[in-house]
């Protein structure tokens, strides 16, 4: 045989087995993306569960909508019913190898980090806290820990408030004083003495003795909390406590307990308010012909849950802490018309303040930001 034709011979083998090749490697992606997409899911939640209208609620939502774009996933919600971190941790532990992918809302379930370290090819999604340390390390690479800036939406929920009280007290009522509760909080009196400096009010914001929080260093935060956040009945023990002092509006941070808080608005014999927390609530204040839903602040969580998820399918996921704030369309209010009853002077005050907080002119105070209620960026 020629040598020329021993060459053609050779290329043409050549070329037939790297067409084998690259036809087993694209079989093998595309089982892989088959693999992702077809993502079994789990969502461990505190005792509220996934159906609390509220919190857990919108980051099952998220997860619901990724599954609408990618019918092949699935999703297992599972309620740890103490609310005990280490109980949380080890609900996790527990289901972590039936699972691609584990979503953990809640403040409680900082300690997954050690999980994830003994399960490198899972993905966790933690809402609500960084994961706690395992050494010296902080960021892991299978873990998104995603916080939100809860300060800014208790900004513009203790706005309102101000702007819109008749008898000039106002209060938030808490669950338990994790870092961003006591956001929450201190966004709120932010948000009030803003008012009361640049719009001439005079509110003040009432909180009652034996219900305040202590934070997670061990400081005395004030406020107006329950212990729990599945508590409605102690939620509207409070309420009720505070609408005898004259408060006509309440911001009720606190999970499922502020379930009785809304009971109590709603038996109230005078014109009393909430201002939903964490998702849109109008649909949860209807009183007969009315609403008792001032507005609700808001952290846009299944938006960002949907958007982790995706990240997992398309393969750009990518560990790390992150705080979501408004600069992100993550935080905010709801301004959407008949969502609200705020005035249209109110709603052009809060607008124009969102901006401030959006670009940093406006910085309220949170739970370790350095700031204060009473001092912070944009109120000195």
């Amino acid at each position: 045989m020629k040598k020329s034709t021993k060459r053609m011979l050779m290329v043409l083998i050549i070329t037939f087995m790297t067409a084998i090749i690259a036809a087993c490697g694209n079989d093998s992606a595309k089982e892989n993306e088959t693999s992702k997409d077809g993502l079994k899911i789990a969502i461990v939640t505190s005792p509220s569960g996934v159906d609390d209208g509220n919190f857990n609620e919108d980051n099952y939502n998220g997860i619901l909508k990724f599954i609408e774009n990618h019918p092949t996933a699935t999703v297992k919600a599972i309620k740890e019913e103490s609310g005990d971190p280490a109980a949380a941790v080890q609900a996790v532990a527990d289901i972590v190898a039936d699972y691609d992918v584990i979503v953990t809302p809640g403040f409680q379930f900082a300690g997954v980090s050690s999980i994830a370290v003994e399960n490198p090819d899972k993905k966790f999604i933690i809402n609500d806290s960084q994961p706690a340390p395992v050494g010296d390390q902080t960021e892991f690479d299978n873990i998104y820990a995603m916080n939100f800036a809860e300060q800014e939406s208790g900004f513009f929920a203790g706005m309102a408030a101000a702007l819109e009280t008749k008898s000039n007290k106002v209060a938030v009522v808490n669950g338990i004083a994790y870092p961003s509760n006591v956001n929450y909080q201190f966004g709120f009196e932010s948000g009030v003495n803003y008012a009361n400096k640049v719009y001439g009010k005079n509110v003040e914001v009432v909180e009652l003795s034996g219900y305040a929080g202590t934070d997670v260093e061990g400081k005395d935060v004030g406020g107006n909390y329950a212990s729990s956040f599945a508590d409605p009945a102690t939620g509207k023990i409070i309420a009720n406590a505070l609408i005898d002092k004259g408060v006509d509006i309440i911001f009720p941070a606190a999970g499922g307990t502020g379930n009785g808080v809304f009971t109590a608005a709603k038996e109230a014999k005078g014109d009393v308010k909430v201002i939903g927390v964490d998702v849109d609530q109008f649909d949860e204040g209807t009183n007969g012909s009315e609403n008792i839903v001032l507005t609700s602040a808001v952290k846009f969580m299944a938006m960002n849950i949907e958007k982790a998820l995706n990240s997992v399918v398309d393969g750009s996921f990518k560990g790390g802490n992150v705080v979501l704030h408004a600069d992100t369309d993550s935080t905010g209010f709801i301004k959407e018309e008949g969502r609200h009853q705020l005035s249209e002077d109110t709603l052009t005050k809060m607008n124009e303040a969102y901006e401030l907080v959006k670009d940093g002119t406006i910085v309220p105070a949170s739970n370790f930001n350095g700031h204060t209620p009473e001092k912070f960026p944009g109120l000195q």
